[in-house]
């Protein structure tokens, strides 16, 4: 899907991630993937999500809270043909993380990047946790403001990259431990 165009959600409720940052973030993820499913929280116009499509990824679900955004990501989807792929619900991202915890779920890929000062990482990666919605080996990518309080490294999850893009832009990105017992098998 590379070099289509995608919609982006009018106005200025949202803050699109540059193509050549996106680039540059699924570079360090890993360049492809092998299956799986993305979780796209906080999904704006979808294009991360997408692109983790693009790259690999079997299924992806949106979760978006602004209409017009959730608008947007259908959109995207169906210009790219690919909403057989894709899920796409308008909730609070809390709220999402326990309907999808209660289907059991497990994604390989979380992308969070919600709209800056509005959200508690530590809070939202805290549930995250709890709820069991990482496969081991899996990755969280977070984006957020340079400065802005971010979990450290935790029991399950260890920051594999954590740096500047520049005065406006932070990420950090962290990996599921592998359970030891899983690794002996």
């Amino acid at each position: 899907m590379k070099g289509r165009r995608l919609d982006a959600v009018p106005g200025s409720a949202t803050r699109p991630t540059t193509d050549k940052i996106k680039e540059s973030i699924f570079q360090i993820m890993g360049p492809y993937f092998d299956g799986g499913i993305c979780l796209d929280l906080f999904a704006g116009s979808g294009s991360l999500g997408i692109e983790a499509l693009s790259r690999g990824m079997d299924e992806a679900i949106f979760v978006d809270k602004n209409p017009k955004a959730v608008q947007v990501i259908k959109q995207n989807l169906q210009t790219l043909k690919i909403e057989e792929h894709a899920e796409v619900f308008r909730a609070d991202a809390f709220r999402a993380l326990q309907a999808i915890a209660k289907r059991g779920l497990k994604f390989k890929l979380i992308l969070l990047d919600p709209p800056y000062g509005k959200v508690d990482y530590c809070k939202l990666i805290e549930v995250i946790e709890a709820s069991s919605l990482l496969d081991d080996g899996g990755i969280i990518y977070a984006e957020h403001e340079p400065g802005e309080k971010v979990p450290e490294s935790t029991s399950t999850l260890h920051i594999t990259k954590q740096t500047d893009y520049s005065r406006s832009i932070g990420i950090t990105i962290y990996e599921k431990n592998i359970r030891e017992n899983e690794v002996e098998a």
